[in-house]
């Protein structure tokens, strides 16, 4: 890297974010260590004053990595920008070596054993033991693959509760943080973005014990037991979704959640791409790909069109886009608009160039002509990448998680000692389910768990107006593991006695 000192007004921003270390600043102003530097080009993205850039051509003596975007130069002895690779006597090798199960197995921890991963009865139907001093409505113990196990199930109200709702869409729907409301009503916000996804918060104990908590409750009810609602993103989209179901986004049904990112497309697509045109470029708001640019298509001996593209470049063949209502949820309408420039002294005359969404539901094709670009149908090659695209892309749906806290008055149901059931769910010889449902249980203090709702019965979640959210919940251990936590063993009923009791009660 090279560096204008004259530019340079030794804000330190290269020294912070330099990898490697080989930027410090001397008397305000940026030294470079030559022998550190791994053109990495991390500390030119970085400079406010663009006074850092590349050397042409590669470092001599250097072997290059070729294992991400980055594209690190790599000195004898050292290793590039992750820490993850060495130029060993000028061969790349992984500064880790490979490990086998049986080398983290012990970090990893034990899994649940067989016997303890489905309940021998579930929480639903069983009601609540609130405020629990007594034991819990039923303690059940049988035989499971020949191993003497207890489930213990009650239906917890839960004020640590909320769900997080996942919908598939490229479709922007509000500012990340921006308030969810129904009714006028705030009843969660907008958090980060999954890979092709938007994510809602609802609920949560804040929001539960405020002023809107009743309506907040409901909702969450609402959404765990997969009823269709109709929410307002405070400055932004009207949503109505539905566990399950594909949503509609200000009126619009969502058909496809897109395969990867612009950039992923390019290493996915590359054998259809390299077939489809001079040019392939898959616009998309986080990353837009730029095939022959991208180490994709050099991968493949694609020779670069001379194209440059609209965005923040972040890496050869790799842009970043803002959001929008256009095509794959930038806010380029017409997607020529994509390219700032062409390169006439790289670019051809009768050069073909397909653009397409991360979906493939919208794609166009044009060729260049030595001045602008003309518009000409898909060529068989092109439809066909198209068509790729389009069927490896899922169908859009929307998805929830239901996360809560049952580290209150629940366990007292259950043990006489509740630290000693919290620490057997952690130790993984107690394993909670939710309507026997499997759970993710949160690492740290007490018992937070997720369940994804749609693996729990239809219509088994409630609410209550304290208010607070009622799941069943079940945890199944060894008996002898119960007895040693201080269990209300004596409350034990054998599974055949509690089996008949339901049989009678439903005739």
């Amino acid at each position: 890297m090279i560096i204008d000192l004259e530019k340079c007004i030794g804000c330190g921003r290269c020294e912070e974010d330099c990898p490697v270390g080989a930027i410090m600043l001397a008397e305000e102003k940026a030294v470079l260590s030559a022998e550190l530097c791994v053109n990495c080009q991390t500390c030119a993205k970085v400079c406010p004053e663009e006074a850092i850039t590349k050397e042409a051509g590669p470092l001599p003596g250097r072997v290059p990595c070729e294992v991400c975007p980055v594209g690190c130069e790599i000195a004898l002895g050292k290793t590039g920008a992750c820490q993850r690779f060495r130029n060993q006597e000028g061969i790349l090798v992984r500064t880790i070596p490979l490990h086998t199960f049986a080398d983290i197995q012990e970090i990893v921890g034990p899994d649940y054993e067989e016997a303890i991963r489905r309940p021998l009865l579930t929480g639903i139907g069983a009601g609540t033991t609130y405020p629990d001093p007594r034991p819990a409505p039923y303690i059940v113990q049988g035989k499971s693959l020949g191993i003497d196990v207890v489930t213990v199930v009650t239906e917890a109200p839960l004020s640590y509760s909320g769900v997080k709702v996942k919908i598939d869409t490229d479709k922007p729907i509000g500012e990340e943080g921006a308030p969810l409301l129904i009714k006028g009503r705030k009843v969660g916000h907008v958090t980060t973005e999954e890979y092709g996804s938007k994510i809602l918060s609802v609920g949560g104990v804040n929001l539960l014990t405020g002023k809107n908590g009743f309506t907040v409750a409901r909702l969450i009810t609402q959404i765990a037991n997969r009823e269709r609602l109709e929410l307002k993103v405070k400055g932004g989209s009207t949503l109505e979704i539905q566990v399950g179901e594909a949503p509609i986004i200000d009126g619009e049904l969502m058909r496809k959640m897109r395969v990867g990112c612009g950039s992923a497309s390019m290493g996915l697509f590359t054998t259809f791409f390299k077939e489809a045109a001079d040019e392939v470029i898959v616009l998309d708001a986080h990353l837009t790909g730029l095939f022959t640019e991208h180490p994709a298509g050099r991968f493949v001996n694609m020779q670069y069109s001379g194209l440059t593209l609209q965005g923040r470049k972040s890496t050869p063949g790799r842009y970043f886009e803002d959001h929008g209502p256009g095509w794959g949820g930038t806010s380029i309408t017409n997607p020529l608009d994509i390219i700032a420039e062409v390169d006439n002294r790289i670019a051809r005359d009768g050069m073909t160039v397909l653009i397409t969404e991360t979906t493939g539901e919208r794609a166009a094709m044009f060729r260049w002509n030595g001045k602008g670009f003309e518009e000409i149908p898909l060529t068989p090659a092109a439809q066909r990448a198209v068509e790729v695209i389009n069927k490896t892309s899922q169908p859009s749906r929307v998805s929830a998680i239901y996360v809560a806290g049952a580290g209150g008055s629940a366990r007292a149901g259950v043990t006489k000692y509740p630290i000693k059931l919290t620490q057997a769910i952690h130790a993984r010889k107690a394993c909670l389910t939710v309507g026997g449902a499997p759970t993710f249980i949160y690492p740290g203090g007490g018992i937070t768990f997720a369940v994804d709702v749609e693996q729990v019965k239809m219509g088994m979640f409630a609410w209550v107006p304290t208010p607070a959210t009622l799941a069943p919940i079940e945890y199944t251990m060894r008996v002898e593991d119960y007895i040693e936590m201080g269990g209300h063993h004596e409350a034990m009923e054998p599974f055949e006695v509690v089996v008949e009791h339901i049989r009678k009660v439903r005739v």
